[in-house]
This record gives structure tokens, C-alpha cells and sequence, in this order.
């Protein structure tokens, strides 16, 4: 479904699609089986406005459950405009082929992409337009960060091993960071995140989703409703960013031209489809609180943007000092212990802590202790959409956002959103391409004498 009619036959369509896949594979395909899974492909063409295109739709389905035994189970990909997603679900429920449908049947699932909304009103009005269509249990709302293998370790590295839930609080952390940079810039998305920006197009879902599966309690089960409930228990405690306190405790950036890898690249407001007075962030830098009991009075540090030196996205646990300093002259300069989860790239866990040099005198020095994925276990993950596919065939919602979720976090970003159209419009750009964001995001820490990272 599109706003514009495709006419490719079934056979066009499944050629279309192998040549996808073998552009973008990261694994050679076995023609044997491509062939097989081909003749499972068919294509059904009709405008999102228009009830002739699912009247199709549903003629197809119910001839491909007649031929490939499919026992009228559906997955609904909502990979389009966030703009239409409540028309498409609105027509879906008109046709026979959501309508009606009983557990003998069959089940029918929608997996919708975000942005799941704009702000907290629309994101309430989006799922209560879902809701008269689909059950909750039938709605996947997907973030592909859920599925790298490294943000599911997350919750396997703090509930598997005895040695980190114990000082896994505020008796033992000093502070957490959190960083998403990228080094690409808007490339061919300008028409969607002059709307978005960086709070709402990373901070709203991917970031706020890492920092529930680090500042979480351990769930009563290994189960969807279990997992989910902890998550939303910390984003409701999320103590509000609003009013006169959005300056202190949020930055926006937004790069100007510079050189990225070595090559010299455009600023933000020179790139196709970019209003050339916009005033949309690229980069955000803000300081959270979780008020509970586990995480009180230590600081969240969030930052994300585009056109930053290199790509990396890592969660950074600070770990208070050693209470006593027994050694004399140099602890001072003694960096705190720190555990590091590289989500991406180089995939993996790092500890630092200090070790004595080798030698006759007491020196001091900070080593790392390392794993990584890829020297490890020396196989190919799945790719992210493909856990949360097949997740989503299985009925597991483990790796997908809840109703509740999506409007809990919408509520902490919605009240810094309103608390930005009451101040002036930052002088943008103020950050140059290539570099690690604003000179002002450095105050974040600073008030509180501490540093970023660098990744």
C-alpha cells in the first residue's frame, strides 16, 4: 500500500525482492532456498485512501491461506508516513481481513514504526486509534534498537551474574552516560526530521529505552508484561525537565560545515530540503534525575547527534571513588572506575579499574579488562529487524514498546519540547561538523564537576 499504485505482477515483485537481498545481505544467498522462500511472495498494489485496494488485499490473503495453509494468521508492516498510520488501521478494521477475527482463526498483529506520535497528545490519540482496530497484545510498536545484541545483553549482563546487581544503585554509582553519536548528517531524510529533530527522532525512544533497561528493577520473569512493567515504572519516575528548568538542564546543537572522515561536508542548513533559517536540533545534551530509591540523586547524562566525529553508541556507569586514600601523592589524580557497554560499533563490555605498574615504587595506572562480541563467539548475529520479525511472528513482545511506555516517555519529552517554545531560537549553528557538539553541553557535567567521555 502506497499513496501512489504499483503494478508489478507477482513474479516482477519477487524479483525485486532478490535483488534487494542480495544488495543488501550481509550473508551469501542460497538460491535453493531463496527460491522456496520465494514462492511464499506475492504483491498486492492499492493507495492507503482508497477501500478497492484493501478489497484486494483481502482477496489475495484469503487465496494465499487457501494455497500456502497459512491459517489466516497476518502481520501488518506499517513501514510508511507516520501521517498515515491512522488511516491505514482505521481502513484495515473496515475489511474482513482484521474484522471479526477469532483465536481459531488465526491471529493479526500491526507492527508500527516510529515515530509513534509527535508529543504526548498525539501520541494518546495514535493509540487510541489503534486500540479500536487491534487488542494491545496484537500492537508492536517496533525500535530497532531493541534488537541488537547488545542492548538484549543488557538485561542478561545485570541478571545473569552474581557480581553487578549488588552495587548495581546509588550507593555505588556516581553517574551514568549515555551517548548515541553518529557521523553521518540528514542525508535524505530532511523532509521528516525537519519535523522531528534529535530529541524527538533519538532521545523519545532509542535512548530513553537504554537508560530504562540500565536504571530498571529485575523483573519477576523473563516475560513481555514483566520486563515491560519495570520499564515504565522507571520512565514514570523520571523527574520532569520543565519550565525554568530546561536551560540548566538541556543543550541543543545543530552543525554547521565542516570535515567529517576527511572529507569537507555541508551544515545542517545547506543540506536538500533544509529551511535555511531552521531552527531544528541535531544534537541534544541533557541531565536527568530517576527519583526511586535505587537511583536517587544520581545524575543521568544523555547526548546524541549528527555530523559528530565517529559513530558510537555506549551506555557509561561512573562508580564512586575509593572512600579511604591510602596511597599518598597520587590519588587525587585517580580516575574513577568506569563500565562501559559499546552498543555500537565494536560490540562488547570494558572495565576500568587501576593496577599496580610493575616496579620497585607504587605507580598507579588505569587498564581495561575487554570482551568482545566478535573475538568471542566468532559467528554472525541476526540483524536487528530480523530478532524483532521473527519475534513478532513468534507473539513475543519482549522487544517492543508497550502503550504505556511510548506515553510515558512522551510525557518527559513533550514538557522539555513546551519548555523550548518559550525560549528564544538558539543561534545555530553553533557546533562545527566533525566535532563532539556545542562548547554549552560541556556545562551540563561541568556544574556538577565531572566530564563527558570521550567515546
Amino acid at each position: 500500500m502506497s499513496r501512489h499504485e504499483a503494478t508489478w505482477s507477482h513474479d516482477e515483485f519477487r524479483g525485486q525482492a532478490r535483488e534487494a537481498v542480495s544488495q543488501f545481505s550481509r550473508r551469501p544467498v542460497d538460491p535453493a532456498i531463496w527460491d522456496s522462500f520465494a514462492r511464499g511472495l506475492f504483491h498486492s498494489s492499492g493507495q492507503f485512501e482508497k477501500p478497492e485496494g484493501y478489497k484486494r488485499l483481502a482477496d489475495l490473503l484469503t487465496e494465499v491461506d487457501r494455497e500456502r495453509c497459512t491459517g489466516g494468521n497476518r502481520v501488518f508492516y506499517l513501514a510508511v508516513q507516520p501521517s498515515a498510520y491512522s488511516e491505514i488501521v482505521e481502513r484495515l478494521g473496515k475489511c474482513s481481513v482484521v474484522n471479526g477475527r477469532q483465536p481459531e482463526n488465526g491471529w493479526a498483529r500491526v507492527i508500527v514504526e516510529k515515530p509513534f506520535g509527535h508529543d504526548l497528545e498525539s501520541a494518546r490519540a495514535l493509540n487510541a486509534q489503534v486500540a479500536t482496530v487491534f487488542r494491545e497484545d496484537q500492537v508492536y510498536r517496533i525500535d530497532h534498537y531493541l534488537g541488537k545484541e547488545t542492548v538484549r545483553n543488557i538485561l542478561v549482563f545485570r541478571f545473569a551474574n552474581g557480581i553487578f546487581e549488588p552495587v548495581w544503585n546509588r550507593r555505588y554509582i556516581d553517574h551514568v552516560q549515555i551517548s548515541a553519536a553518529e557521523s553521518i548528517g540528514v542525508g535524505n531524510r530532511a523532509g521528516y526530521y525537519e519535523e522531528a529533530g534529535a530529541l524527538r527522532d533519538m532521545v523519545q525512544n532509542h535512548m530513553l529505552q537504554l537508560l530504562a533497561l540500565v536504571a530498571m528493577e529485575p523483573p519477576i520473569a523473563f516475560s513481555a508484561d514483566a520486563v515491560h512493567n519495570e520499564k515504565v515504572k522507571v520512565l514514570q519516575a523520571i523527574r520532569p525537565v520543565s519550565g525554568e528548568e530546561v536551560p540548566g538542564s538541556t543543550i541543543r546543537g545543530q552543525y554547521g560545515p565542516g570535515w567529517v572522515d576527511g572529507r569537507e561536508v555541508l551544515g545542517y542548513r545547506q543540506e536538500e530540503g533544509v529551511d535555511p533559517n531552521s531552527s531544528t536540533e541535531t544534537y541534544v545534551a541533557l541531565k536527568l534525575l530517576i527519583d526511586n530509591w535505587r537511583w536517587a540523586d544520581v545524575p543521568f547524562y544523555l547526548r546524541t547527534g549528527k555530523r559528530l566525529p565517529k559513530r558510537s553508541t555506549e551506555i557509561a556507569i561512573y562508580f564512586k571513588r575509593a572512600p579511604l586514600l591510602l596511597f599518598s601523592g597520587m590519588d587525587a589524580s585517580l580516575e574513577p572506575n568506569v563500565l562501559t557497554i559499546r552498543i555500537q560499533p565494536n560490540e562488547g563490555i570494558s572495565l576500568k579499574f587501576h593496577a599496580k605498574e610493575p616496579g620497585m615504587t607504587v605507580r598507579i595506572r588505569s587498564v581495561n579488562m575487554d570482551f568482545l562480541y566478535g573475538a568471542s563467539f566468532a559467528v554472525q548475529p541476526p540483524s536487528a529487524y530480523e530478532t524483532l520479525l521473527l519475534d513478532c511472528l513468534e507473539g513475543d513482545s519482549t522487544l517492543f514498546a508497550r502503550r504505556d511506555e511510548v506515553e510515558s516517555a512522551w510525557a518527559f519529552i513533550t514538557a522539555i519540547l513546551e519548555g523550548w517554545l518559550d525560549l528564544p531560537k538558539p543561534a545555530f549553528p553553533n557546533y562545527e561538523a566533525g566535532t563532539w557538539g556545542p562548547d554549552e553541553a560541556k556545562l551540563v557535567l561541568e556544574r556538577d564537576s565531572r566530564s563527558w567521555r570521550r567515546p
